[in-house]
């Protein structure tokens, strides 16, 4: 799982499937310049809210990001069906005791500098990179192996083949490992090899956004062409991507991409109905009937999918270790925020219906679980899954059990007096989640707490989050898979991405005096369950238990998701748009018509 700038961001290539959308600034450059400047050349012009934090795949924590474009892994998943389908790897066998993947590459395969790619580069990426104590990935977390988090063993068998071994059984192994991007060894073996003064490996350090992008080495549809910060990214088309159409004709048809950097969601509508993007996605559900009555003028598409598979969520900062003696969290408001009653009580006190009516305009829908609609792992509330529906009765109730009153002033005081006031962060320049925290706001204000809006930049916040824990509360939103050991890195207490109680910083010491509650560690324990037990109905059980459980104490809190809406120029040919979303999955065998 990453989070995600966007509201329903999922990579279009990876099995969270989030696409891409970015949109020129009005005063950086206007995007209708590009088809002037190459009228011939095919291409799509798409948006995105926030800078590119690195093009290191192993690095990346957030989408969207340029991974997508710029490499793929052995398999991919159909963006319509759900199945696994071979990409770099024309096959994969499963030995019978479930116990060793054996994947077969492709005859011919190539990196973008033409050199070929191997079995080698498989086991450099998995055995020198994802699996390096030294690189803090989270990859990491979701490869991890039963009770004892091994790492599984990979080995070249040649060099088309590669086999991978676990010591136990592990359900999701050939969804996630097939899934992750291979890197380029002749590239990227020295950066692994070498340290820096602090006796780090160079990797580290490599393909930050500083790098020349024409000397970053994919596998993938696209190439990076330019970056210029806070305005572009630019894409062109890989002439060694393995796949062709039935005719032989290289594929993919669209010569160039053009991925631009706005950090206002107003300026993607703006340009898009102008007609100087060829695609948005996703669109907010304000804009929906405005863009549904200009489709014909437009000569645009508008597509409609279900909920979008991600969970938008609000979380409180539950983290009550020190750094160097200091606590991350005042320990006042850390007292409250780690009572789950306290934290029921917030659920209770959200509006989320009025949310769905004022900001989503009735097109979202109130969601319940850590676990996407779309996942056969989600548990619905008519089997068992506690509601929070808004009730502010039963928020006060909750409130006075666990200690709190309101004073002569109406504010809400806890039982030592302080009045109860918190921050609550999103990423700035998304319009509805800027919303829904001034709703948030609103709501809690009944209840006599003051919540202080804070939207920052994308990475900024990404950052707090990753490395200071200096936070109170966020809203946010993690992209979602129907295979749930993706959420690992999140779930599991000592991971990477387990935001709202980290260990600490990538690279840095423990946190001093952290402590992991009980239902947090059952959770971490579930999870490795789950991943252990092959027979599908055991599994459906024991995710059910971690979404009971996740519900009642409250981690996250989950609002509202929109629909996956998009639009798209009716000169992009080929759009098959799927029920999650993702107007690019099939981006290699689009074409643009003129």
């Amino acid at each position: 799982m990453k989070f995600s700038a966007l509201t329903g961001f999922w990579r279009f290539w990876a099995f969270a499937m989030v696409t891409f959308c970015l949109a020129l600034t009005v005063t950086a450059c206007n995007p209708q310049g590009y088809k002037t400047q190459a009228a011939r050349v095919p291409q799509i012009i798409d948006t995105v809210l926030s800078d590119p934090k690195s093009f290191n795949y192993a690095l990346i924590n957030e989408d969207p990001n340029v991974t997508g474009f710029v490499y793929v892994g052995l398999i991919t998943e159909n963006g319509l069906t759900g199945q696994l389908e071979p990409e770099l790897a024309e096959k994969w066998e499963i030995a019978p005791d479930k116990k060793k993947v054996t994947f077969t590459l492709r005859e011919g395969l190539k990196w973008s500098d033409g050199q070929p790619l191997t079995a080698d580069d498989v086991v450099f990426t998995f055995q020198d990179i994802f699996f390096n104590p030294k690189i803090p990935t989270d990859i990491q977390d979701v490869l991890r192996i039963g009770k004892s988090r091994a790492l599984p063993g990979v080995r070249k068998i040649d060099d088309r083949r590669v086999e991978f071994t676990t010591p136990e059984p592990f359900a999701p192994f050939v969804r996630v490992t097939g899934g992750l991007a291979i890197l380029p060894k002749h590239i990227l073996e020295e950066t692994v090899k070498k340290t820096d003064s602090q006796g780090n490996p160079i990797f580290l350090s490599t393909w930050g956004t500083d790098t020349d992008p024409r000397k970053i080495v994919g596998n993938g549809l696209y190439t990076i062409d330019q970056y210029v910060a806070t305005q572009r990214v630019i894409f062109k088309r890989n002439p060694y991507y393995w796949r062709k159409d039935p005719q032989g004709n290289q594929q993919p048809f669209i010569e160039r991409i053009i991925w631009s950097v706005v950090e206002n969601q107003n300026t993607i509508l703006l340009q898009f109905r102008s007609g100087g993007l060829d695609i948005s996605e996703p669109i907010r559900p304000e804009d929906f009937p405005i863009l549904k009555k200009q489709e014909k003028q437009g000569d645009f598409t508008t597509h409609v999918g279900g909920i979008r598979p991600v969970t938008t969520f609000m979380a409180f900062n539950l983290n009550q270790g020190r750094r160097n003696g200091k606590p991350v969290v005042d320990p006042v408001k850390s007292k409250w925020f780690n009572n789950p009653k306290f934290r029921q009580a917030i659920a209770y006190g959200i509006d989320r219906e009025r949310m769905n009516t004022n900001i989503f305009r009735g097109l979202g829908g109130l969601i319940n679980s850590t676990i996407i609609e779309s996942s056969p792992y989600h548990l619905s509330p008519q089997e068992g899954l506690k509601v929070y529906n808004y009730d502010q009765t039963r928020s006060k109730e909750l409130l006075k059990e666990a200690g709190f009153k309101l004073n002569d002033r109406g504010q809400l005081t806890d039982a030592q007096g302080n009045a109860v006031r918190f921050t609550l962060m999103t990423n700035a320049g998304n319009v509805v989640r800027e919303a829904m925290v001034a709703q948030i706001k609103q709501d809690l204000s009944r209840l006599g707490i003051q919540v202080d809006i804070n939207p920052i930049n994308f990475g900024v916040l990404i950052d707090k989050l990753d490395n200071t824990q200096e936070w109170e509360a966020y809203l946010l939103a993690m992209g979602g898979s129907k295979e749930p050991n993706s959420g690992a890195n999140v779930w599991l207490p000592d991971s990477r991405s387990h935001s709202f109680n980290q260990s600490g910083a990538p690279g840095k010491p423990p946190l001093e005096g952290r402590v992991v509650a009980d239902w947090e560690a059952e959770i971490g324990r579930l999870y490795i369950e789950g991943a252990q037990e092959l027979d599908e109905a055991k599994r459906k059980q024991i995710y059910g238990q971690i979404q009971k459980i996740a519900q009642e104490y409250l981690p996250w809190i989950p609002l509202v998701n929109a629909r996956v809406m998009a639009v798209v120029r009716n000169r992009v040919q080929g759009v098959n748009y799927p029920e999650t979303g993702g107007a690019l999955w099939n981006l290699y065998e689009l074409r643009v018509e003129d």
